[in-house]
């Protein structure tokens, strides 16, 4: 009998890999693979999903397993593995740390999520086999993993490759800008986290000086706002042309090759991210005044353009001479929405009654082929990064660098009342909420609320409220019985009642280690206090 030594055509060893830019540039592809695109969040008190969220309302228990921690050290071991066997490739030192910048970069993006929810992590820093010690290691403290986090975000910035460098036919995989602006985005999460949460940490400026200083550096790179703001989270927003755009997870190809798909205006029509009364409150009025403060009581200066909630005529009051943004994000009654005109209801999913236009397409509602990429991080958001880490670092901010930030986002959205301090003296207003306000409506539903309110230390005041919808007006909601509907005495809906919901300052602010990493660990990985 004759032996032949055949190559497998269907797998590679490491033997055979790791040995040319292609191979480097295909593991890498990994990491985009895994990517999350974190379509729908509902823990925060911005948007509801179909049934109540168990975070937001405080009703969890410590999980086995959670998605949250085992995905994210999946990608570690990803971008591990590369740093690990990418070494022995044939190429130069630039093409090898362009690659490695990725690994990093996403080692960074992992690590960076894990820290949000769960504090001191086990920090790898290798791939693992089942006889590695490291498998029993304990939790790494917080301090260090950021650290480690920032030594992975410089070396990617150093090494890869500038937005106007990257090749058209490359976008999509991570720049400079991109770790810069994840960088940014760390510092003041944990620079605002340490100066409210007052747990021991002496070093919130640090932080917020290398916020700024990352963020300035994004600023440098040749990005600018697009166009327009509704059309950003559109098809019309996809591609190298749209210099906003900093992190994205691609779909596509169309509905018709579907290579990878999602089906978030589906999500949408169902009611999966259905807008909350609380979260519309925050929008200025025409006028650049307020009604609301960000805690959802009501603002020492409001609006003449308000109209008190008790006697609001009719459904579209509230989006009423408002702030443009609203228009772009929330379908008023009448519109040509989900499946025809949108008539104020909770029976097709949306348990406020008020329907999430931003990112919906007609186009995108074919099941499970819905195509439009999803935006990670934008540079709106570094603009916002800026204003708020420099009002926080110096309690003060200038015109000039308010009009280099939050205006820039006014004027993209055509809000022609900007934010100055002479404004925010005139009208008894407060400067850091007001930034913080322009943070909640302009990244409005893309996911930041709940960590938000989790670093500013609001969590305990505002998830525990009521969570309100739409006014009822009978002769609007067609089909509706209002014996079904749970009101206030303004006959505001009241999808999640305040007395369903709860918030524990000493355990909930971070969440529970799974019970499995404690066992696995031999009791080394130890659970967060109170749960």
């Amino acid at each position: 009998m004759v032996r032949l030594n055949v190559f497998p055509e269907t797998e590679f060893t490491d033997a055979d890999f790791w040995n040319s830019e292609t191979d480097l540039m295909n593991a890498a592809n990994r990491m985009y693979q895994q990517l999350s695109a974190d379509w729908i969040d509902n823990r925060g008190d911005d948007a509801l999903n179909q049934n109540p969220n168990l975070v937001s309302n405080g009703q969890r228990d410590a999980p086995n397993t959670s998605g949250d921690w085992n995905n994210r050290y999946d990608e570690i071991f990803t971008a591990n593995n590369i740093l690990q066997k990418g070494g022995k490739a044939d190429v130069t030192e630039a093409v090898r740390n362009r690659y490695f910048g990725e690994a990093r970069f996403f080692r960074a993006y992992a690590y960076s999520k894990l820290v949000k929810l769960y504090g001191d992590v086990p920090l790898v820093m290798k791939t693992l086999d089942i006889n590695s010690p490291e498998l029993f290691m304990p939790r790494t403290p917080r301090q260090v993993v950021i650290d480690s986090i920032y030594a992975d975000l410089d070396f990617a910035a150093q090494w890869l490759p500038t937005r106007a460098a990257l090749p058209a036919n490359q976008f999509g995989r991570v720049t400079k800008s991109t770790a810069l602006a994840l960088k940014a985005r760390v510092a003041l999460y944990e620079g605002t986290r340490a100066k409210y949460h007052a747990d021991g940490s002496s070093n919130w400026q640090q932080h917020l000086d290398v916020a700024i200083a990352a963020a300035e550096e994004v600023m440098t790179q040749g990005h600018v706002l697009f166009n327009n703001y509704g059309n950003l989270f559109l098809a019309a927003g996809e591609g190298n042309a749209n210099r906003e755009l900093l992190l994205v997870k691609i779909f596509g190809v169309s509905n018709t090759n579907v290579l990878l798909g999602h089906n978030n205006s589906r999500d949408l029509e169902n009611g999966r991210m259905a807008p909350t009364r609380n979260l519309i409150r925050h929008y200025l009025y025409a006028d650049g005044l307020p009604a609301w403060k960000l805690d959802n009581t009501p603002s020492s200066t409001v609006s003449p353009l308000f109209v008190p909630e008790a006697d609001e005529p009719s459904y579209n009051t509230i989006l009423d001479n408002r702030d443009p943004r609203v228009a772009a994000t929330y379908f008023r009654a009448g519109d040509v929405a989900y499946q025809g005109p949108w008539i104020p209801r909770t029976t097709l999913g949306s348990r406020t009654a008020f329907a999430a236009k931003k990112g919906f397409s007609i186009a995108d509602q074919v099941l499970n082929a819905a195509t439009v990429d999803r935006i990670l991080i934008r540079y709106a958001e570094v603009l916002l990064i800026l204003a708020e880490a420099k009002f926080e670092r110096n309690g003060s901010i200038s015109d000039d660098d308010l009009n280099r930030t939050i205006n820039q986002l006014r004027t993209r959205a055509g809000f022609n009342v900007f934010l100055t301090n002479a404004f925010v003296t005139t009208h008894n207003l407060d400067m850091l909420e007001e930034i913080r306000r322009e943070r909640t409506v302009e990244l409005a539903l893309e996911g930041f609320r709940y960590d938000d309110l989790i670093r500013w230390k609001l969590a305990e005041v505002l998830l525990p409220k009521d969570m309100l919808g739409a006014k009822y007006i009978e002769s609007e909601w067609v089909g509706t019985n209002q014996n079904t509907l749970n009101m206030n005495a303004d006959k505001v809906l009241i999808a999640e009642p305040a007395s369903t919901r709860t918030f524990n300052p000493l355990r909930d602010y971070l969440y529970p280690v799974p019970i499995n990493e404690i066992t696995l660990s031999g009791g080394n990985v130890t659970q967060n206090p109170n749960w």
